[in-house]
């Protein structure tokens, strides 16, 4: 009888070793795919939403083709209405890994350090058994430049590949760790080397998707948080053969918004002196879109990777950004302001297990709500004084497309505006300007001010109300320059 026992607990517990195998197994992996500087319309995805006029700003026909990209959009869920929390560097990446705010981070600016207090999205995965890593540009530890494999890891046990700050064109190794190709200045803290005989083996974006690679082989037959952000397509805009010359056929017509009298254009867009725009220029605009093409052939080699191991059915696949680029729009190339081309960022993403493919979800989001939601998708816990929203729901729901009006808001790193954000309005708010409503509908080129057309009265007065509650609720920086309330008339 005794044997008999003994022989059923065996038996059980064979029977139930592929369970528990199966059960670890289930839990997903994460890859984020991060780019600096990106404008939505380079991506495939996102001209396939838009209208054609806005699709094609600089000319019908003049396009970046992206299809590993747009491949994780088919096969997932597309974002249209994503923003960075602040349209710069350091802000908008604090507030990703975070779930708050700049302020709350310390990373309210640029170069300014994130507080070591702060609990990170790959902290909470770590600690629930994931391999974590963190490969290219970081952006949140101050100064330093380049500044590899930083002290502070902030959950990412593997960041050798790391660095803190600089738009590297080409890396290489040295003793086994990254060191800047080519001739660098430590001075000056300037590269100088000839894109002409760099290769795909030392090219930064080639190069830290070959690093990516090697981690993801390490690291594939457990649970993985791996995140990789690419420098590119941020300005300088150079890239390596062939993509320098890949688009050297195109001719970049100026976006209608250039032509817009600088006199009918608010403080707040930041178009005067040194950043003033009046033409393009032809080369820079081809070689930024060498630089998304390249950027794109290389998530098609992470996508690769995954399909050839079987990873892909569990294994989230982001592709964002930190901000946006102008590129010519409103007189100006870059961020740092509210115009769609600046804040709005590309956000994909892919779960075949959950997430229904060909989604579209037009609801304002910004980098704030991204760890919230991410560990909400994965069934992790929550970073508990995080502030963003969990989305998750609107990424497994059977619902082909959402729309939702909520009202969120971002803030400006120069402390001079704060925005009202809907998936269809916009309202800034400066101590400078007078408040400034745009209807994405109705004028996409956000170049009409509604705020004082009678027909806007409420939702003006709902988004002015809602803004200020939140920005005072997150202690705003626009609150703390010894103003007890700010006042807009």
């Amino acid at each position: 009888m005794k044997l008999l026992k003994l022989y059923s607990v065996l038996l059980l517990g064979i029977i139930l070793l592929p369970q528990v195998s199966n059960a670890q197994k289930a839990k997903p992996n994460l890859i984020i795919i991060h780019t600096d500087e990106h404008n939505f319309r380079t991506l495939g995805c996102y001209r396939n939403i838009l209208s054609e006029d806005q699709a094609f700003v600089w000319g019908k026909g003049v396009e970046v083709k992206t299809p590993n990209i747009d491949r994780l959009a088919n096969e997932g869920a597309i974002c249209n209405n994503f923003y960075s929390s602040s349209p710069v560097c350091t802000p908008s990446r604090a507030s990703l890994v975070s779930g708050n705010y700049p302020i709350a981070t310390g990373s309210y600016r640029n170069d300014i350090p994130m507080k070591d207090e702060v609990i990170t999205f790959a902290e909470v995965l770590k600690q629930d058994g994931y391999a974590t890593s963190y490969l290219g540009k970081w952006h949140l530890d101050g100064d330093a430049k380049p500044g590899f494999t930083p002290k502070r890891k902030f959950g990412f046990t593997d960041n050798q590949y790391m660095f803190n700050r600089g738009h590297w064109k080409a890396l290489d190794d040295e003793n086994g760790e990254p060191i800047i190709y080519g001739k660098y200045d430590p001075k000056t803290q300037r590269q100088s080397v000839n894109l002409k005989t760099i290769t795909d083996e030392n090219f930064t974006t080639d190069y830290l998707v070959t690093k990516t690679l090697e981690v993801l082989e390490r690291d594939k037959n457990k649970p993985f948080c791996l995140m990789v952000s690419i420098p590119d397509p941020h300005t300088p805009n150079t890239v390596r053969p062939p993509y320098d010359t890949m688009y050297s056929n195109l001719h970049f017509e100026k976006p209608k918004t250039l032509k817009t009298p600088l006199s009918e254009m608010p403080d707040w867009a930041g178009a005067k002196g040194k950043n003033l725009v009046n033409d393009l220029e032809q080369d820079k605009m081809q070689r930024y879109f060498g630089m998304v093409k390249c950027i794109d052939d290389n998530v098609g080699r992470i996508l690769k990777f995954l399909d050839e191991n079987n990873l892909s059915e569990n294994t989230i696949v982001v592709f964002t950004s930190d901000h946006g680029d102008l590129m010519g729009e409103h007189h100006k190339h870059n961020k740092g302001n509210p115009y769609e081309g600046s804040a709005k960022i590309p956000f994909v993403l892919r779960y075949p297990s959950k997430v229904k493919a060909g989604k579209i979800i037009r609801k304002a989001y910004t980098t704030v709500d991204f760890a919230p939601t991410i560990l909400g998708l994965m069934g992790a816990n929550q970073i508990k004084n995080a502030v963003g929203m969990n989305g998750s729901e609107d990424f497994t729901s059977n619902k082909k497309e959402v729309v939702n009006d909520r009202i969120t808001y971002m803030t400006s790193s120069s402390q001079n505006w704060i925005a009202a954000i809907t998936n269809r309005y916009k309202l800034v708010l400066s101590q400078k300007e007078k408040p400034w409503l745009i209807d994405l509908d109705e004028n996409p080129d956000e170049d009409i001010n509604f705020y004082n057309n009678a027909k806007y009265k409420k939702i003006a007065s709902e988004l002015q109300v809602e803004l200020l509650k939140q920005a005072k609720k997150y202690n705003d920086p626009v609150f703390t320059k010894g103003k007890k309330e700010l006042l807009y008339k």
